[in-house]
């Protein structure tokens, strides 16, 4: 491409393409990740899932990074594998160094809030902070970023997800909402960061 010329089509399906594949191998990567740790877990009797976040207890707050990627069992694991591979696919879909950057912002914001707000000595793992937070992140995006693929996306998502919002409020018993809800308000918060930059 010669400096200073917009990308052709092809050059943008081309550069679409590559970060399909980039954010895919990266998602399958992670979630196979969760997987190595909870067969770890299950043969240790459950040993790991101590690291996950304490509420409250200053010696918990390691569990902020920790916990996303440890579960309760493989039922836990299940059920967030393939939103997770899902939203986290279309989260990275648009470049790796955002989706780096997009997750951490959503693991803090969804672990502090956790040690924060959840009943006192609670332990807290699972990877539905960042779920909720992709979801955030996606959707958001196109608000902010107002790219044509990005809107699409956005709705797309918001369509086949909507009903994961119900996931926000205090409600089943052993479900940490508080995970859910600081997630998505760090996958927003995570795009509108992150958000395409516009000159004046």
């Amino acid at each position: 491409m010669s400096e200073g010329l917009p990308p052709t089509a092809r050059e943008r399906t081309a550069s679409l393409l590559a970060g399909a594949l980039g954010s895919a191998l990266v998602m399958v990567f992670l979630v196979g990740g969760m997987w190595l740790l909870e067969v770890i877990d299950y043969v240790g009797g459950g040993s790991l899932d101590r690291y996950g976040i304490v509420a409250r207890d200053p010696d918990g707050l390691v569990g902020i990074l920790a916990a996303p990627f440890l579960h309760a069992g493989f039922g836990h694991l299940i059920a967030n594998s393939l939103p997770l591979l899902i939203l986290g696919f279309l989260a990275a879909i648009r470049g790796l160094g955002k989706f780096f950057g997009a997750s951490l912002i959503i693991v803090l914001v969804s672990g502090i809030g956790v040690w924060l707000i959840a009943p006192p000595n609670t332990v807290t793992i699972g990877a539905s902070g960042l779920v909720f937070g992709y979801f955030g992140y996606v959707v958001a995006r196109g608000l902010f970023d107002r790219r044509m693929l990005d809107i699409v996306l956005g709705v797309v998502v918001a369509g086949m997800y909507y009903s994961i919002i119900f996931g926000v409020l205090p409600g089943q018993a052993g479900i940490s909402w508080q995970g859910h809800l600081f997630g998505l308000i760090g996958g927003v918060l995570a795009a509108w960061l992150l958000r395409r930059r516009r000159e004046n």
